[in-house]
């Protein structure tokens, strides 16, 4: 007698898993889309390499190697050696330290905002249409594309030396005060006027705002009866204080780290570095003098990420404080 083999448990087990399963068997999905997903993100890393590099060898790894001479005493010539604290220790126990960290707040108090007034005097003017309005714009705008260049410098220090066009100017007026870069509390306001009369930039974007407002706002404020110094404060202000903002801000930064200008007119290198007696002695100039002149780069690498945190503090209460005036189209703050 044989034995009947039935398959009947397989065939019940097929009908009750419908579901095709994907077996041994089961051919791979297509890996087309796949592959040229991989080769575009492959082209946008090689595309992105170069910034990649320069970011990384350039800004990071420089960042990271003064961090660590901060803490070190290294001159350039011999290996670090750590100190820990001790050139911030010293940085705050310097006077001329301290006397650097004024000038440069005294010219970023008062610099910038004149620059900013200047822009925006300038801005409003050139906001109305006139004759030759594209010739003015560019004549204005062109000093903020050489002002920041060493032989502008060098013709700005000798505009305001002694026995200069700024001194016998002022011998017209009856005032025999000299040349401001003699004068050591002088030479400083020659710089707020080299920053001023690069106000081009700043004027740009606020005349790129002041295009923005609606005319329709200034007819109502006609028909309302209010006149233009109302409209200016209750109408332009309100509507170009972003624009406002980013101005503050980056004219704020770039005043933090003046350099070139304090360093030219101030009389370069020797004794004299940052001006006669420190008067333009800002805060760069006496890190640069630190650095090159003196040898201490660990402790001119202290002052530089001092400068970093300071900027990124007043940066931080900047933009705390625009939730208070600053208006955007929503019309949150």
């Amino acid at each position: 007698m044989g034995t009947a083999v039935t398959h009947a448990p397989a065939t019940e087990a097929r009908a009750k898993d419908p579901e095709p399963r994907h077996g041994p068997g089961t051919p791979p999905r297509p890996a087309g889309p796949q592959r040229r997903g991989r080769r575009e993100n492959l082209a946008g890393y090689l595309f992105m390499s170069p910034w990649i590099a320069g970011f990384l060898l350039l800004t990071a790894g420089p960042m990271a190697a003064s961090l660590y001479f901060a803490f070190t005493d290294y001159n350039l010539f011999d290996a670090p050696r750590w100190i820990g604290l001790d050139n911030f220790s010293e940085m705050f126990g310097d006077p001329r330290w301290r006397h650097s960290v004024r000038v440069t707040l005294w010219y970023v108090v008062v610099g910038t905002p004149v620059k900013l007034l200047v822009a925006l005097g300038v801005a409003l003017l050139l906001a109305q249409k006139r004759r030759g309005q594209a010739f003015y714009r560019a004549a204005f705008y062109a000093p903020s594309l050489i002002g920041a260049s060493v032989s502008v410098a060098i013709v700005w220090k000798a505009i305001f030396s002694d026995d200069a066009l700024v001194d016998r100017t002022q011998k017209v007026f009856g005032i025999d005060a000299g040349g401001w870069t003699g004068d050591p509390d002088l030479i400083i306001y020659s710089l707020v006027a080299l920053t001023v009369w690069q106000f081009g930039a700043p004027m740009v974007i606020f005349l790129a705002g002041l295009k923005q407002v609606p005319r329709e706002l200034y007819e109502a404020a006609d028909v309302d009866g209010a006149g233009k110094l109302r409209q200016f404060w209750n109408i332009t202000l309100p509507m170009i204080s972003p624009v406002l903002f980013f101005n503050v801000l980056l004219e704020t930064i770039h005043s933090f780290q003046i350099f070139s200008s304090a360093y030219i007119v101030g009389g370069g290198a020797g004794g004299n570095a940052c001006g006669p007696a420190d008067g333009s002695m800002v805060y760069t100039c006496y890190l640069y003098v630190q650095g090159f002149e003196n040898s201490r780069m660990g402790l001119a690498s202290a002052m530089a990420w001092m400068l970093l945190v300071a900027v990124a503090l007043v940066t931080a209460v900047l933009f705390w404080s625009q939730k208070r005036w600053v208006h955007y189209e929503e019309g949150g703050r």
